[in-house]
């Protein structure tokens, strides 16, 4: 086998692995949507929040609003940010308001009565898992996480995608308790955490807040320049020799949070194919940043 067909056998391998993760998430979050959120009367962050809302004004499924909605989050996604961030929502897009379709149509619950506690424990933690696997293949979802780099490009280019994606699904909590009641906006907080933090468990198991990334790149200026002022996270620059072609090199070195890792990773992929890059699982970090421990211990 030559170079030419091996390459193009990774790359059948890898295009059916992914959709394997794609449509089992796809699917998983869809059931957490229509066997738990909707049959206890819950709301969410992000599309699902938004939808949940118009579902109070007009008469249409949630599905289908689901679909409107997913569909003008692609068309403005591709004329902001361009065809490679669409391309990364494109498929999330079609399949998983099919899957909201099909057990929308089967109209199963899960828990034998209401009980919105345990709803939104359960929600969280299903639908996280279920997101989980798709972004642990490096797709995105094309919820809020495209709306909040839409709004970084356009409006505010200076503040964290973190903080613009905190503020967004903060919005669309607040707003359900207003349509809702205070009640219901509290159960979907409850929700979105347990959502991070199972997400984040399937993509880098039970670790902790952050990780360290090292970075190999011919593009480590452009790479490093994503990370200082779109991430906003701190870099050291490393000089390393390869031992077998004695060719010298700057290794970028970043620590950050689980989810910003995939955004890096993300960006990284799209400059450099050939690129390398180290994920370091790091228990504590002391220091003067997001996410770290106070060194003083106060």
């Amino acid at each position: 086998m030559n170079i030419r067909d091996r390459i193009t056998g990774d790359s059948v391998k890898k295009f059916i692995i992914d959709m394997v993760f794609v449509f089992a998430g796809s699917a998983i979050g869809a059931f957490a949507t229509n066997a738990v959120l909707i049959p206890n009367g819950l709301s969410g962050g992000g599309i699902t929040g938004v939808c949940r809302i118009l579902q109070q004004y007009v008469d249409f499924d949630f599905s289908l609003m689901y679909y409107v909605l997913a569909l003008v989050v692609l068309v403005v996604c591709w004329i902001i940010l361009g065809a490679w961030e669409a391309k990364k929502i494109i498929v999330m897009t079609i399949v998983y308001p099919a899957f909201l379709v099909l057990f929308e149509d089967l109209n199963f619950t899960l828990l034998e009565q209401k009980d919105m506690t345990l709803a939104s424990v359960f929600y969280g933690l299903i639908a996280g898992v279920g997101s989980g696997l798709v972004f642990e293949r490096g797709f995105s979802s094309g919820g809020t996480d495209t709306i909040a780099k839409i709004i970084k490009v356009k409006c505010l280019p200076h503040v964290g995608l973190s903080q613009i994606l905190m503020c967004v699904d903060g919005a669309v909590i607040i707003a359900s308790g207003f349509v809702f009641g205070t009640n219901i906006a509290l159960y979907a907080l409850i929700s979105t955490i347990v959502f991070a933090k199972s997400s984040e468990m399937i993509m880098f198991g039970f670790d902790p807040k952050v990780v360290q990334l090292e970075i190999i790149s011919d593009q480590r200026e452009q790479i490093a320049e994503y990370i200082s002022n779109v991430i906003q996270r701190g870099i050291t620059n490393v000089e390393i020799m390869g031992e077998f072609s004695k060719e010298k090199k700057m290794k970028i070195v970043t620590i950050c949070s689980p989810r910003e890792s995939m955004l890096i990773k993300q960006f990284v992929a799209q400059l450099d194919r050939q690129a390398f890059v180290t994920v370091v699982h790091v228990d504590t970090v002391w220091g003067n940043g997001r996410g770290f421990s106070d060194i003083s211990g106060s």
